[in-house]
């Protein structure tokens, strides 16, 4: 799926005001209310993953246009007016502790609905490999914090995750959509955010490769793996010297062989013997730092470099009218506004809520389009 980046997101703490809140979650509902009665579930769960329409909702409700905030309060609002009876939609997770809720929340939820033991395993399964990518195989300085799964009664889903880095005081959004053909190849419908520098990021097609290699590094016995480890760290050693030459570094590790490799997660991934990169994903214990020594060692010892460039692919801070790096999506922009235009349009407010909330869509596209 082709990924899009928004818009930069910076870290801002506090709480959104009860009095605000409140005009949230009536604005929400209605509008909530529109789609599921006029396109059905799968239109609502579906534009969750749309990452223009979540950011244009957000300047609806009057929120932030570009903050941290625009992700973790617009889902908490959601969930909040989202009924499972009602709607027929279900919303699992959240911020913080609140994430390690989801698969009990899923599980719960698709008992009230009846869905199959099938279905739902598949909600938890992509609830669990969502994290694990963007926590993971895509390795870009931000931790995961916030964890919104978004699902219907059939088992159709959508999910919204943001992740934190706060020594630069922002944060990053992922967002994904059911459909999608494997959950390692470039799966996301959006991530947006701040561009960085040197990012792993085995989900690109460009990782192929590497992907094929680590996953046929880990069937080799431990005790070979080590070994490979080990020559990458002798002095002298050449291989990472000189592929670290001309590489601007700044400040990140990314580029660093890690200290710490968990060999019980190789062990266990040997002894299972993972069929592909996914399912190698899977392995309990398996995590960023050890997922980046075998990157290392499939670039370094058997050429197969995986990719370091950023999946977000253009931040509007950084103009996106001159197509740097890629130029605003007018029609998706477009789309995206007119639906939310029709949706407040025919929701059950009063004359001042839709007055207030066209004046934020309004912002938000101008916004857009100046950049």
């Amino acid at each position: 799926m082709q990924r899009k980046g928004i818009t930069d997101l910076p870290l801002h703490g506090g709480k959104a005001p009860w009095w605000l809140l409140k005009r949230m979650k009536g604005m929400s509902k209605s509008i909530v209310d529109i789609i599921v009665d006029e396109y059905g579930q799968e239109e609502l769960i579906r534009r969750m993953a749309d990452p223009y329409w979540f950011q244009a909702l957000s300047c609806v409700l009057a929120y932030d246009w570009h903050s941290s905030g625009t992700t973790t309060v617009l889902c908490g609002v959601l969930k909040s007016v989202i009924e499972p009876s009602e709607h027929g939609v279900g919303v699992a997770g959240g911020k913080g502790k609140n994430s390690r809720n989801a698969s009990e929340e899923i599980s719960r939820t698709c008992d009230l609905f009846g869905t199959s033991g099938t279905r739902t395993d598949n909600i938890l399964r992509a609830s669990k490999m969502s994290a694990k990518v963007d926590g993971t195989a895509i390795q870009d300085g931000y931790g995961i914090y916030h964890h919104s799964v978004f699902f219907d009664e059939r088992g159709y889903w959508s999910i919204v995750q943001q992740g934190l880095n706060p020594d630069k005081g922002y944060a990053r959004r992922y967002q994904w959509l059911d459909g999608i053909e494997s959950f390692v190849t470039e799966p996301h419908t959006g991530i947006c955010g701040r561009r960085e520098d040197n990012v792993l990021d085995l989900t690109s097609h460009d990782s192929k490769d590497a992907q094929g290699t680590i996953t046929d590094i880990v069937k080799e016995d431990p005790t070979k793996v080590k070994r490979m480890f080990e020559s990458l760290r002798e002095p002298g050693q050449a291989g990472l010297e000189s592929w670290m030459e001309g590489v601007e570094h700044k400040g990140t590790d990314v580029l660093k062989l890690p200290s710490k490799v968990n060999w019980g997660a190789i062990k266990k991934a040997y002894e299972w013997g993972p069929k592909n990169f996914e399912e190698l994903l899977e392995t309990r214990g398996l995590g960023a730092k050890t997922l980046r020594g075998l990157a290392l060692v499939s670039q370094l010892i058997y050429g197969d470099r995986p990719s370091w460039e950023d999946p977000v692919r253009y931040s509007f801070a950084y103009g996106g009218k001159d197509g740097v790096p890629y130029p605003v999506e007018r029609k998706a922009m477009d789309e995206s506004v007119g639906f939310l235009k029709m949706a407040i349009d025919e929701a059950k407010i009063g004359k001042e809520e839709k007055r207030k909330a066209f004046r934020g869509l309004e912002k938000y596209a101008g916004r857009i389009r100046k950049k």
